[in-house]
């Protein structure tokens, strides 16, 4: 089951976004609290299939403000977080590669310079998970689908 990305339901459904520190953590806090909740209604709906997540509870801290710790302020750690997940397949953005992220999510309002530094904070983040894959850039789509689709394989294989 794919598990919806809470933020892009968020900002999709009119919740404000804006560059301030305080709006910021405002964004995070929901989006942390409804990927979590998302994350456990799919687990209690469907408690025999695998949950693909899009995004985690843990991206949030590569967007929080650098004025405070974002797992304290969720009321959480970081290890348990990363507990949370099984596995861990980490697409790496196609701004690294160098090619332009326009036209992707239209929620997103990164540029292609603050997706790429966003990219590396978020891969510095879930590295830390003893089942952390790379999915790195490649010019064609289709070979980055195919090693997904393979890591995706063997993360499921190795948790049955």
């Amino acid at each position: 089951m794919v598990v919806p990305e809470s933020a892009t339901l968020l900002f999709s459904g009119g919740f404000p976004r804006t560059r301030e520190p305080e709006s910021r953590r405002c964004a995070q806090r929901a989006i942390f609290h409804v990927q979590r909740n998302l994350e456990d209604l799919y687990a209690s709906e469907y408690p025999d299939r695998v949950l693909v997540c899009d995004r985690g509870t843990i991206d949030g801290a590569a967007y929080w403000p650098v004025d405070g710790d974002y797992f304290e302020a969720m009321g959480t750690r970081f290890e348990a977080e990363l507990a949370r997940y099984d596995a861990v397949i980490f697409f790496e953005s196609a701004a690294l590669g160098g090619m332009s992220i326009e036209g992707g999510n239209p929620t997103r309002t990164e540029d292609d310079v603050e997706a790429a530094r966003l990219d590396r904070a978020l891969r510095e983040l879930w590295s830390n998970h003893e089942r952390f894959t790379l999915v790195p850039h490649q010019p064609s789509f289709f070979a980055k689908l195919t090693a997904g689709f393979e890591a995706l394989q063997a993360a499921v294989d190795a948790r049955t």
